[in-house]
C-alpha cells in the first residue's frame, strides 16, 4: 500500500517542476519583443555611434580604425569646454525658470480649480501650442522681439524707451525665452500628475494643527511633489542639452551649444568627431540623470 502511494507522489513532482519552469520562462518571453525593439532602435544605434567615434576621417571619407584622437581633440580643446559650459548654463537657467513656472501652474490647477472637468480643460489649454511644431512656435517670437517687432514698437510709441532694445532678439535672452516657452509643459505635466495624487486630508491635518499656507506648501506639498519635479527636470535638461535649432535661430549664430557644434561637424562630414562629442554628451546627461535619481526616488511615479 505504501509503494502504491509513493508512485503517484513521485510522478507528480516532475509535473510540478515542469509547471514551475514554464512559469519562470513566461516573463522572459513577454519581455522579449520590447527587448528586441529597444535593442534594435536604441542600443544598436548608440553602439554604432560609439564605434564610429574611434574611426579616422578626412575631408572625403571615414576609415574604420581604433583611434582616441577624436576624444583627445574634444576634451583637449578650450573651445569645446566653453561650449559645454555654455550648454550647461542654458540647461540650468531654463530648468530653474521652467521649474518655477511649471510648479505654480500645476499648483493652481491641482488646488485652486475645484472641479476635475475644469482642471482637465485648463490642462488641455496648456497643450494647445503643441499642436504646432517647435520650429513654428520658436520662429513666432521673431516678429514679437525684433527691432521693429511688437514689443519694441509698443514701448517706443508709449514713450517708455527712446529707441528699440537690441538684445531682445538674437541674444542669449531670446534663446532662454524660446526654450522656456517650448519646454515648460514638460515640467507642468509630471508635477501636476504628482500633485493630483496628494491626499487632501494631509493638507487639512496640517492646517488643523495651525500650519500657515506657506508652511503647508513648504513642509507638505513640495516634499510630496519632488518625484514630479525630478521627472520634469530629466525631461527639460535632456531636451535643452540636445537642442540646436533654438540656439542657432534665436541667437542669430552668436551663441553655441554642444548639439549645434555636432550639427556643424556633421555638415562638414566630420562624423567621427561628432560621434565622439555625442558620446561625451550622452555620458554627461546620464551622470546628471543618475544624480537626480540618487536624490529623489521617482519609482512611485513610474
Amino acid at each position: 500500500m505504501t509503494v502504491a502511494l509513493d508512485q503517484p507522489i513521485a510522478a507528480a513532482k516532475p509535473a510540478r517542476r515542469r509547471r514551475l519552469s514554464i512559469s519562470a520562462v513566461v516573463p522572459y518571453l513577454q519581455a522579449t519583443p520590447l527587448a528586441l525593439i529597444l535593442g534594435a532602435f536604441l542600443l544598436l544605434p548608440i553602439l554604432m555611434i560609439a564605434v564610429v567615434s574611434f574611426w579616422d576621417y578626412d575631408f572625403a571619407a571615414m576609415y574604420p580604425d581604433f583611434l582616441t584622437t577624436n576624444y583627445a581633440d574634444t576634451l583637449g580643446s578650450w573651445v569645446t569646454w566653453k561650449t559645454y559650459l555654455n550648454t550647461l548654463k542654458y540647461a540650468a537657467i531654463v530648468w530653474a525658470l521652467t521649474l518655477l513656472i511649471g510648479f505654480w501652474v500645476a499648483y493652481f490647477l491641482a488646488f485652486h480649480i475645484r472641479t476635475t472637468a475644469m482642471q482637465m480643460v485648463l490642462f488641455l489649454v496648456c497643450t494647445v501650442p503643441f499642436l504646432t511644431s517647435n520650429i513654428i512656435r520658436m520662429i513666432s517670437w521673431i516678429p514679437v522681439l525684433g527691432r521693429n517687432g511688437l514689443v519694441n514698437s509698443t514701448l517706443v510709441q508709449m514713450g517708455l524707451i527712446p529707441k528699440p532694445i537690441e538684445w531682445l532678439l538674437y541674444s542669449e535672452f531670446a534663446v532662454v525665452l524660446a526654450m522656456v516657452h517650448l519646454y515648460t509643459l514638460f515640467m507642468v505635466t509630471p508635477i501636476f500628475n504628482t500633485l493630483m495624487r496628494i491626499d487632501k486630508s494631509l493638507i487639512e491635518a496640517a492646517r488643523d494643527v495651525g500650519a500657515s499656507g506657506w508652511q503647508v506648501l513648504w513642509n507638505v506639498i513640495i516634499p510630496l511633489a519632488k518625484p514630479g519635479m525630478a521627472i520634469g527636470t530629466i525631461f527639460v535638461v535632456t531636451l535643452v542639452m540636445a537642442d540646436f535649432s533654438t540656439v542657432q535661430v534665436m541667437s542669430g549664430g552668436q551663441s553655441a551649444s554642444v548639439a549645434l557644434m555636432m550639427k556643424n561637424q556633421m555638415s562638414l562630414l566630420q562624423y567621427p568627431a561628432a560621434a565622439a562629442n555625442a558620446v561625451v554628451l550622452l555620458v554627461l546627461v546620464l551622470l546628471m540623470v543618475a544624480g537626480i535619481l540618487r536624490i529623489v526616488d521617482i519609482r512611485k511615479e513610474l
